[in-house]
């Protein structure tokens, strides 16, 4: 159960990362930092955060720091999937390696 939670946080960070981008799309638009729409994501954002950051500290009363952190790494995974599919960004094959020596560097971290 509580690595599943430690899974949902990084979910949650990485929910907010996409927020975050969608409310800069939004103010960039609007060409104005108060524009009704990019607040709106962005208090989504900050929520999103928030939430996940209380049940991160939960996490945290439950296993040491050291052995669940590496978790939030996988954030470097989810973020550009989802930024390629919702922001149709792109990716060298560079980075793509990248992301599967850190999916390699979790792994051994996690078993340790």
């Amino acid at each position: 159960m509580i690595y599943f939670v430690a899974v949902v946080c990084v979910v949650g960070i990485a929910s907010g990362q996409l927020l975050f981008k969608a409310s800069a799309m939004s103010f960039e638009v609007a060409n104005n930092y108060f524009d009704k729409k990019g607040l709106l994501i962005l208090a989504l954002a900050l929520f999103v955060y928030g939430f996940t950051t209380l049940a991160w500290v939960w996490v945290l009363q439950k296993l040491s720091l050291g052995k669940v952190y590496p978790f939030m790494a996988l954030a470097f995974l989810i973020v550009p999937i989802a930024s390629y599919f919702v922001f149709h960004e792109r990716f060298t094959a560079q980075y793509y390696l990248g992301v599967v020596l850190i999916m390699v560097g979790i792994y051994f971290t996690v078993k340790a």
